[in-house]
């Protein structure tokens, strides 16, 4: 069973971000709110929560996972980045886009897109992930909480718990938004919007 972490909005308790990361670091898959929606989270390295995401969303080998950061700093050794598109993530975070970039060396072979050696990145602006972050120390490997066959996102963390009570270890209950981030392809010569959501996407037209 999985167990159920009610994390403060404003003020998330040290004691219980302490005991998510215990659960990340042991391999653990967590579900976790964000400023777009609840997310699957996991440890960058770990090869096991990779695999219960995709099993659980039901992913091939295409999907890009994101590499959700605390700041530009971090996101800036996990993918290679030019200054005019520098520019435009600078102006963009944080807030609820995901950015497909080429990867760096930093990041496992296993996460990139197979033919683009790509990955997605963001920096969300939602103080329990930030709070995360921060006890964690390096990006949380993540993918939006969509379930096959579901056209929205999940957004409640009870509803998480009921459904998702043998797959995942632990669910961090908090305030979301309803709505997936923006994602845009930056890997190209022009900037290519894949999916329109919660973040304006004029910026990138």
């Amino acid at each position: 069973m999985a167990r159920f972490l009610d994390v403060h909005p404003d003020n998330p308790q040290p004691r219980l971000l302490q005991q998510i990361v215990t659960v990340l670091r042991d391999d653990g898959l967590i579900a976790y709110p964000t400023d777009s929606c609840y997310a699957l989270g996991c440890q960058l390295g770990s090869r096991p929560g990779l695999d219960r995401i995709r099993d659980i969303r039901k992913l091939d080998d295409r999907h890009h996972f994101t590499l959700v950061c605390r700041d530009f700093a971090q996101l800036g050794q996990f993918v290679q980045i030019s200054n005019s598109v520098f520019r435009l993530v600078k102006a963009a975070t944080p807030g609820s886009y995901t950015f497909i970039l080429p990867a760096s060396p930093e990041v496992p072979r296993r996460l990139l897109h197979p033919k683009k050696r790509t990955v997605g990145v963001r920096i969300p602006e939602h103080t329990v992930t930030q709070a995360l972050l921060a006890e964690l120390g390096e990006p949380l490997l993540s993918s939006t909480l969509l379930l096959p066959g579901q056209d929205e996102p999940m957004t409640q963390g009870w509803e998480i718990k009921e459904l998702l009570d043998h797959q995942v270890d632990a669910v961090v209950d908090g305030e979301c938004g309803v709505e997936p981030t923006t994602v845009v392809d930056l890997s190209g010569d022009e900037p290519e919007i894949l999916r329109v959501g919660a973040g304006d996407p004029s910026r990138f037209e």
